[in-house]
């Protein structure tokens, strides 16, 4: 059994030989192949080569296209400044000064050169370990997007005094990220995480009104493209999780404040959970052992289907005993 059929395997609800291992790994695999975070998010032939080296030496199963969160905002028109240690950096948001979607480019994923780049980062996945491990692609969601392209205080800020511009705009965002999920499909991705790390920080009312109907119309276009959704919203969304069974997701990231008994009891077993180790204390500062035990602690907690991972990227300077623990079978 090889890493793809052990994913699909473990979507369909049936025995597999071990745990599948979904970590997210940047700049540490930029950094473990001798390169830079800065290269690995401007050059889609960095991000394949650290993806597959790092997929070979740690034995995980799912190669990712994920660097930053400025694919989209570029093609909308921002410039981005890309830092050789650091996440790339959007100079300005294009519309921070007035909430004009005319202001906005129109962002073409086979044209706009970083939405491009990560398509044919996709494009070189499949080359090269198509069959064999599991390819994520990535998108924005919509209310991510639209803090990007707004800022993140004049985007909340909107919602309560601006709501039909805000909507307006995650429409727009909901549409290019439709568009950019299915070009990565198109190119070999089986998966499209969807990251949308600004709910966290909503009210369950504002996320059920706004931004859930807006996720859902992408989820269910990825699905009628062939594709598995990897939902990611970072921090605490134990108060959204009632919601995440009925928008139809195939895998939810817990992030490590999350309660995973919770999780698990609000999703049921048709959503397939990862997570939720933290990736500061719960990994790079953990020792190999407490990492095994915490992942099977977890893992007796929510049972099948489920995927080892932190509960977001394992940070840089991270031992790689550790990532190796992270990854041992869980049998």
């Amino acid at each position: 059994m090889n890493s793809y059929e052990r994913y699909l395997l473990t979507l369909a609800g049936q025995p597999v030989d071990h745990l599948p291992r979904l970590p997210i790994l940047m700049q540490w695999a930029a950094e473990y192949i001798g390169s830079n975070y800065g290269a690995f998010a401007s050059d889609y032939r960095v991000l394949v080569e650290a993806n597959l080296r790092c997929a070979e030496d740690f034995d995980f199963d799912q190669v990712s296209a994920i660097s930053d969160p400025y694919r989209e905002t570029h093609g909308f028109g921002a410039q981005i400044e890309f830092v050789r240690d650091g996440v790339p950096r959007c100079l300005k948001p294009p519309l921070e000064d007035a909430p004009d979607l005319s202001l906005l480019a129109d962002p073409d994923p086979h044209v706009s050169e970083r939405m491009l780049d990560r398509v044919k980062a996709v494009e070189l996945f499949r080359k090269e370990a198509g069959g064999t491990n599991s390819i994520l692609g990535w998108v924005e969601g919509p209310a991510a997007e639209a803090a990007d392209l707004r800022g993140v205080t004049n985007f909340l800020m909107d919602i309560m005094l601006d709501e039909s511009f805000a909507c307006a705009l995650m429409d727009r965002c909901t549409e290019v990220g439709i568009a950019f999920a299915r070009a990565q499909l198109e190119a070999g991705a089986d998966t499209i995480g969807i990251g949308d790390a600004i709910c966290s920080q909503m009210s369950p009312d504002v996320y059920e009104r706004l931004v859930l109907p807006r996720q859902r119309q992408m989820v269910d276009a990825v699905h009628a493209g062939g594709g598995f959704v990897r939902l990611h919203i970072c921090g605490n969304t134990t108060h959204l999780l009632p919601y995440v069974r009925d928008l139809g997701v195939d895998i939810y990231d817990c992030d490590w404040q999350v309660d995973m008994c919770e999780a698990r009891n609000a999703v049921g077993t048709e959503v397939a959970l990862c997570g939720n180790l933290d990736p500061v204390s719960g990994v790079k500062d953990a020792s190999p052992e407490s990492i095994r035990r915490r992942v099977m602690e977890i893992y007796d907690t929510v049972g099948d289907p489920f995927f080892v991972g932190a509960g977001c990227e394992i940070p840089p300077g991270t031992d790689p005993a550790k990532l190796r623990a992270l990854c041992e079978p869980v049998f």
